[in-house]
């Protein structure tokens, strides 16, 4: 099962790491294993790993991401760019 890497900034670390639950959730239809990091440098850059199983599913969310995940997505604070990276 590959790996997907998921990095950007975010609003506010500490509003974006109470959303790991929620996140996790909307990641599971495709995904297992979500893991959350933050940037040792203390930067709001974060970055989110993910066991993924349905690579097609995952690459159609990041492509057209629904409008629910865009919603939680601005809750958790999350900014642009995001750059996403598959283990190969």
């Amino acid at each position: 099962m590959p790996k997907m890497v998921v990095t950007h900034p975010v609003v506010d670390i500490e509003r974006w790491l109470k959303g790991k639950a929620e996140r996790t959730a909307s990641l599971g239809s495709f995904a297992t294993n979500v893991q959350d990091f933050v940037a040792a440098d203390g930067s709001n850059n974060v970055a989110v790993t993910a066991d993924i199983h349905d690579m097609a599913a995952a690459q159609a969310m990041m492509a057209s991401p629904p409008p629910w995940a865009v919603a939680q997505e601005e809750s958790h604070g999350v900014l642009s760019p995001q750059t996403a990276y598959i283990e190969k």
